[in-house]
């Protein structure tokens, strides 16, 4: 295996950086390093993009001194995240605190956790599942009590990240070296000819993160232990005047936004395992919105 330092963001490099081609970008490393220990990930060449990936927290103001919010480069850790000064929402940098082991949060980027693969057993222990290019969902007649009950009609595993949850509440955008897209668009529900996750394109690198600043946000969450583990249920909540969003972790395969605040978990298709996550998932966004909503 070789390792290539990328040193500009010209196209011509670019263009050699793709999971297709065995050439796999790697800045903290905290998700990839594992993968190709276990064998889910091959590479041929390591691509350190650090030398060419933003970093750092820049908070800015609207153009009537009002609104604004915050730049946040992709190679920022979460540690950084979670210690970051108030101009961060508070729901990003509470999922960050409550993202992983300090030792990760120090070394993984915030890039890297919103791009990072599933937690379902079946994938990661390399059986035949769907995702893994088999024809069904081993979850399904299995245990699944940690999959997915939104989204779920090819793939049941779900989604781990903790900070996309909270940025897709927040409305964030997403500055790649091709394009600006809202984070919603950076995730697709995997389908039979594109089982992947995201819409990044060969080549693609996240470069920025770009967060209006809200009137109130907060980040909830429900683990099967103490700390330090992947959400059973996360809920963001984010308000803006009257407006409230909720995204949820650990429930579908995307970063999960609820259609109403008030509906609750309305639409979900848990299997049989999983259907605790819709009580659970409730209990948490009712608790959420009540902790931004100011009460009348």
């Amino acid at each position: 295996m070789k390792l290539q330092r990328l040193s500009s963001l010209d196209a011509a490099e670019l263009g050699g950086v793709g999971f297709d081609n065995g050439s796999v970008p790697l800045a903290g490393g905290t998700d990839v390093v594992p993968l190709l220990r276990d064998g889910l990930l091959s590479a041929d060449t390591l691509v350190d993009v650090r030398a060419v990936v933003p970093r750092g927290i820049e908070a800015y103001d609207g153009a009537d001194g009002q609104g604004g919010g915050v730049r946040i480069g992709a190679g920022t850790t979460l540690a950084e995240l979670e210690h970051a000064p108030e101009s961060v929402p508070d729901a990003l940098r509470e999922a960050c605190r409550l993202s992983a082991s300090p030792q990760i949060r120090g070394m993984g980027s915030i890039a890297g956790n919103l791009l990072q693969a599933t937690r379902c057993w079946y994938w990661r222990l390399g059986q035949s599942c769907w995702l893994a290019g088999g024809d069904r969902c081993l979850a399904r007649a299995g245990r699944g009590d940690e999959h997915a009950v939104f989204g779920n009609s090819h793939c049941s595993s779900a989604h781990p990240s903790d900070p996309a949850a909270a940025l897709v509440a927040l409305g964030a955008t997403v500055r790649t070296t091709q394009r600006e897209l809202p984070i919603a668009d950076l995730y697709r529900l995997p389908t039979d000819d594109n089982r992947s996750n995201t819409t990044l394109r060969r080549g693609e690198l996240i470069l920025e993160l770009d967060v209006p600043r809200p009137d109130a946000s907060t980040y909830l969450k429900a683990m099967d232990r103490a700390r330090y583990a992947f959400p059973l249920v996360g809920v963001a909540a984010v308000r803006r005047g009257d407006d409230v969003r909720i995204a949820l972790a650990g429930v579908a395969p995307i970063p999960w936004l609820l259609g109403s605040p008030d509906g609750g978990l309305s639409g979900a298709t848990p299997l049989p395992g999983s259907a605790f996550k819709i009580e659970l998932g409730e209990a948490l966004v009712r608790r959420a919105r009540d902790a931004i909503v100011p009460i009348s």
